[in-house]
């Protein structure tokens, strides 16, 4: 019951609150870290190479305590918990982030990378990390690293869809973001917001006809099950972000940082392999378990199709720099 899942929330918040010094500081010798994926998940993992290294290089001195599966609230409650310091680090996603800080809203954008060589080029530059990590600090929190979200492409249940055309009328299920839902609009389609969990239902309903995401949703959510054509839109690669406390951060040790920051760089490349083999044994099961149709597109009628919203984020004050920034680093 919702009631008693909430209940269950601010218990542990209280433990955490009291994990407090007499002086009222927060004990920095065990760091809260919190994500929202099953321990199964290539993230999950990933941060248990970061606690791995950081506990190793930091001679023990510094421990990390990982609460996955959401166990902490939803990634605004976390995200808000990092504001003040009842939670350390978090792995939110970028639309999470949106309400925070508008520059994250740009990795919304359809097509801002060509592919996941520049993707990773742009994520790993200075230009962005000194940009765009320092943004929240006045919010309270501050970036570590990223993660890659995968390549989001768009599958139905029944329709083909070959191009923008072939998308007039059909209902595709997007994030509650403004940016996806002008980007389905722009690409023809009937943009529909619904919780993730909704959509496996929805689609075997007809509710909706389709729906959007990486190829590892066909699996891990069984959505193979119900939508049969997945089509390789390639429309967006969207980053993860670990974030941290910006109070939990002044309160390291210039070295506990350093250490910290390198341990996130580990965790993000270990996380780079992981999340391949993920999305390449969904594929395979996909199309060997689910009968599900793997198919191109025109890929660059879509370009053309989502081209007047790249006009807005590099004209809006709020993306603008950022925006610059990307393109010159790709």
């Amino acid at each position: 019951m919702k009631w008693l899942a909430g209940m269950k929330i601010i218990l542990l918040v209280l433990v955490l609150s009291a994990c407090q010094t007499a002086q009222g500081e927060k004990d920095t010798s065990t760091l809260i870290l919190a994500h929202s994926h099953p321990t199964s998940h290539p993230i999950h993992k990933a941060m248990e190479v970061l606690k791995e290294e950081v506990e190793e290089k930091t001679n023990n001195e510094l421990h990390l305590k990982i609460y996955p599966n959401g166990n902490l609230g939803s990634e605004r409650e976390v995200i808000e918990r990092t504001q003040i310091g009842t939670v350390d680090v978090a792995k939110v996603s970028v639309s999470s982030l949106e309400s925070f800080e508008p520059s994250y809203a740009i990795f919304s954008l359809p097509y801002l990378f060509e592919n996941k060589e520049q993707f990773h080029r742009v994520m790993t530059s200075s230009a962005i990390t000194e940009e765009l990590y320092n943004k929240t600090i006045d919010s309270g929190f501050r970036g570590l690293s990223y993660y890659s979200g995968g390549v989001r492409n768009v599958y139905t249940a029944d329709r083909q869809v070959q191009t923008p055309e072939d998308m007039q009328g059909l209902k595709i299920r997007v994030q509650a973001s403004q940016t996806s839902v002008q980007m389905i609009n722009a690409m023809g389609g009937v943009p529909t917001p619904m919780s993730y969990s909704q959509v496996y239902t929805a689609l075997q309903s007809g509710v909706i006809g389709g729906a959007e995401n990486n190829a590892t949703a066909l699996t891990s959510s069984n959505h193979g099950e119900v939508a049969k054509n997945y089509f390789y839109t390639e429309h967006s690669i969207v980053p993860d972000m670990l974030i941290i406390s910006d109070k939990t951060y002044n309160q390291l040790s210039d070295e506990h940082r350093r250490i910290l920051q390198e341990a996130a760089s580990t965790s993000t490349n270990h996380h780079r392999e992981l999340w391949q083999k993920a999305v390449n044994d969904a594929k395979e099961t996909a199309k060997q378990e689910m009968n599900v149709n793997f198919q191109e597109v025109n890929k660059q009628a879509f370009i053309e199709a989502v081209q007047p919203m790249h006009e807005q984020f590099k004209n809006d004050p709020a993306t603008s720099d950022i925006y610059q920034t990307i393109n010159e680093v790709k």
